[in-house]
């Protein structure tokens, strides 16, 4: 394993990964992230909260995208999802004043099958 390698697997701290850029495979902007979601059972960090549209922060619209989902990019730190614009404007999103629960198992499993991505949990 090469240095970069070994330095791109390192824990890193939440405020670190607060503000990366997201972007889809083909570089397009997908916004950035915004708070990130650790399961206290576990440790480990379940979702990255992204927000998406909007203009000076008014009418963005939030995304808890399972961790797992992303690719770090550490050439340009910046966190790759594998989904379109277009898709990403129609997955499950809310407004910072009103969050999802988080606990309903139902909203967790739609989720990581909407993200093609295996629960944090299993």
């Amino acid at each position: 394993m090469s240095q970069l390698q070994a330095f791109s697997n390192s824990p890193v701290k939440a405020s670190s990964i607060i503000g990366t850029k997201v972007v889809n495979p083909k570089g397009d902007s997908l916004g950035e992230i915004k708070e990130v979601t650790i399961d206290p059972r576990t440790g480990r960090v379940a979702y990255s909260v992204v927000s998406f549209g909007g203009f000076l922060g008014m009418g963005q619209k939030l995304f808890a995208i399972p961790f797992g989902a992303f690719e770090y990019n550490v050439m340009n730190n910046q966190y790759v999802l594998n989904v379109s614009k277009d898709r990403l404007q129609a997955a499950p999103g809310f407004d910072a004043d009103h969050w999802p629960s988080m606990s309903d198992e139902k909203w967790n499993r739609e989720l990581h099958r909407y993200y093609d991505s295996s629960p944090y949990w299993e």
